[in-house]
């Protein structure tokens, strides 16, 4: 069975605690959002959850991303299947928490289907995981659970009849719809008296129909539990006991505690839908094939002989168990693990524009907040750097502690370099058709002086291959031993930052030609030393330090790549053309020189043709009764939606307003003008308290 991810520690799925949703949970007052389960059948059949009048908390947990529409490959698949101690923890506050090191996930390449799993009976994704999924192209899938004594008296009112399994087959379609995400994973471990197996099968099968008639591409997964004789018999593969029950939806969670040919014997079986099935592997170890853990390679290496998918359950097992010597480089080090086996599954970018600034809060160079800060939403497309171990000279890393450009990170390249060296290490291997046009390049470099940073493009069609380099100064590239591995070169000129305080970041722009016929096929970061001929003493002076091997000390940082048609121009819409709103306002003194409001903050475009927007981000700009005061504008946080809660904002006595401003923040990373933005008033002096 599918356990807890905590439980091997002795740990029950939800600590014993009383959680926040738990009675006496009233979904329908104002409260900061959150992202919940649903805990029974009734609520379930009654659509609570998605009553705007019933759950306040509804807007905040639809996913802004869309999914993808397409089928699976015809291919192997990673499916990812993540429990975390019980669920619903960091990741339950759809407008980002103040825990910095909450649990994330960036190795999205590796991924194609993503699960969001706990012992509640209907697990809804936080919107969080769905949009940074999406983002990446992988599909999100929810969980309906029935286990124990509990679930077994779910089943016989579930499918006391064939309508009955039918409507909450509906039901589960209409929540995955409506928030957004691409399907289910079924896992019903309880044992079923044979007069419901019927209509067991007709829950699947219709579950199924309605939702890909509902969502195109979405999946309904069978997990290996019971048997088409209604017993609880883990198979740990398929055979003929569970296909009745693979052949009405997508596909097969195998129970992870198979043997060697259990694979083998599984694609047999399932045929030309071999694809379909996903052998289990417990990270914990829990008698799984391989141990898990850091040999989950064993399963994964048996699993591509085979050639059929795989299950990976609870890969936080990482973070869970704090594996040394940190988060970060214990995860890039398992995840290390599944690339080495299976290699990379996912390409981007596909589409234009393409924008990253690696975030897993500062706005094109300006530190906005110093706060500490999570929001998985917040992801832009992560890189797809590969595992080295501490072994490397020069190691490419995703910075979380260093000042980035825009987000909450940036990429670092630091080490050692000889000279005479060209690094390069991928980034992204993107699919994207150029087709007969030009695009711009912008990016952002932070670098030490002896340090030059540049990107190259590769570009590929059905006749040849290219590499373009893009820098600034292309000589330095050029006079290296390793220059002849770029069939041209392309001068990246400086841009005036948009902030003024830009904390050491310059911002390049150049523009790529490219001929019909061809496609962006990897987007490198590239890497070399300053030649000391062409610098300042001060310069010279910064790199005289060589080390016995020859080498130099190298660090330099990108901020962001942001890939737009040359014909591409962001319009933003005039604060005139929005409405906004304040509602749910409520006061409360704290002490007798300030006071807290809290308030939903909500925004819509007046014409219904709304664009599409990556993110907001939220501002408070006050107003003092003092004419003499200096207003202070601070930043609150970004919302993925077109709503934010506000909850307990403290006011000083002297404010007498309070201006709101909605900045809106385009696909290509460029941001409304402040001063353009629309707002929401909130007077203070004559607001009720």
């Amino acid at each position: 069975m599918l356990p807890s991810a905590a439980e091997p520690e002795g740990e029950a799925a939800s600590g014993g605690e009383r959680r926040a949703w738990e009675p006496p949970f009233d979904a329908s007052a104002p409260a900061p959002p959150m992202s919940y389960p649903i805990t029974d059948l009734a609520a379930l059949a009654s659509r609570a959850y998605l009553s705007a009048d019933a759950n306040f908390h509804l807007p905040f947990n639809r996913a802004s991303v869309p999914g993808p529409a397409s089928a699976l490959p015809a291919r192997r698949r990673v499916l990812v299947c993540h429990d975390m101690e019980g669920g619903y923890r960091d990741d339950a506050a759809p407008q980002g928490g103040a825990n910095p090191d909450a649990y994330a996930l960036w190795h999205w390449h590796l991924v194609d289907v993503f699960v969001y799993f706990s012992h509640y009976l209907v697990t809804l994704p936080p919107p969080c995981w769905t949009n940074a999924a999406h983002l990446h192209g992988v599909k999100v899938l929810g969980t309906f659970i029935t286990e124990w004594d509990k679930g077994a008296e779910v089943c016989k009112e579930m499918l006391a009849t064939e309508a009955s399994a039918q409507m909450y087959a509906e039901r589960l379609t209409e929540l995955a719809t409506a928030l957004g995400f691409d399907g289910w994973l079924i896992n019903i471990e309880v044992k079923l008296d044979a007069q419901f197996i019927d209509n067991m099968k007709e829950f699947v099968n219709h579950l199924t129909k309605t939702m890909h008639a509902a969502v195109p591409g979405s999946l309904v997964i069978w997990y290996d539990a019971i048997t088409v004789k209604g017993e609880l018999n883990w198979q740990n593969k398929l055979n003929k006991y569970n296909k009745p029950f693979f052949d009405l939806c997508d596909g097969l969670f195998a129970n992870y505690t198979w043997k060697k040919k259990d694979p083998q014997d599984s694609a047999a079986v399932a045929g030309d839908r071999k694809y379909d099935v996903y052998m289990g592997i417990d990270v914990f170890g829990r008698n799984t094939f391989g141990g898990g853990q850091w040999t989950t390679n064993v399963a994964l290496d048996l699993l591509k002989k085979v050639d059929v998918s795989t299950a990976i359950f609870a890969p936080g097992w990482v973070y869970e168990t704090k594996q040394p010597p940190d988060f970060e480089s214990a995860q890039n080090r398992w995840w290390g693990l599944v690339e080495k086996s299976w290699g990379v599954l996912r390409s981007y970018p596909k589409q234009l524009p393409f924008y990253t600034d690696f975030d897993q809060v500062s706005i094109e160079g300006q530190q906005v907040s110093s706060d500490p800060w999570n929001n998985i939403s917040c992801q832009s497309f992560q890189p797809m750097l590969k595992y080295t171990g501490d072994q490397a000279q020069l190691q490419a890393f995703i910075n979380f502690k260093d000042g980035p450009y825009s987000g909450g990170n940036c990429m670092t390249i630091k080490g050692s370099l000889r000279q005479n060296i060209i690094f390069s290490e991928q980034l992204y291997n993107g699919g994207l058709a150029l087709e007969d046009r030009s695009i711009h390049l912008f990016y952002s470099v932070r670098a030490d002086g002896s340090s030059a940073l540049g990107l190259s493009l590769d570009l590929s069609s059905n006749e040849q291959s290219i590499s373009i380099l893009v820098a600034e100064d292309i000589a330095t590239f050029t006079r290296k031993k390793q220059h002849h591995k770029y069939g041209a070169y392309v001068k990246a000129d400086k841009v005036e930052p948009h902030a003024p305080n830009n904390q050491d970041w310059f911002l390049y722009k150049a523009t790529v030609h490219s001929s019909a016929g061809y496609k962006l096929t990897g987007i490198n970061i590239v890497c070399t030393l300053k030649i000391a001929g062409k610098m300042s003493a001060e310069t010279e002076d910064r790199i005289s330090g060589v080390n016995a091997d020859g080498s130099s000390p190298y660090h330099a940082s990108l901020g962001h790549i942001s890939i737009q048609k040359i014909d591409a121009n962001t319009e933003f819409r005039p604060a005139g053309s929005w409405v906004t709103e304040g509602e749910y306002i409520s006061w409360s003194n704290s002490s007798n020189t300030t006071k807290h409001v809290s308030l939903k903050l909500s925004w819509k475009l007046k014409t219904p043709d709304q664009p599409s927007f990556r993110k907001y981000n939220i501002y408070v700009e006050e107003s003092m009764a003092d004419p003499n005061a200096k207003a202070s504008r601070n930043y609150l946080c970004a919302a993925s939606v077109d709503a934010f809660y506000i909850s307990g904002l403290e006011v000083a006595s002297g404010v007498t307003g309070l201006k709101f401003i909605i900045q809106a923040c385009a696909h290509d990373g460029s941001w409304q003008k402040l001063e353009e933005c629309p707002e929401f008033f909130l007077d203070v002096v004559h607001s009720e308290v």
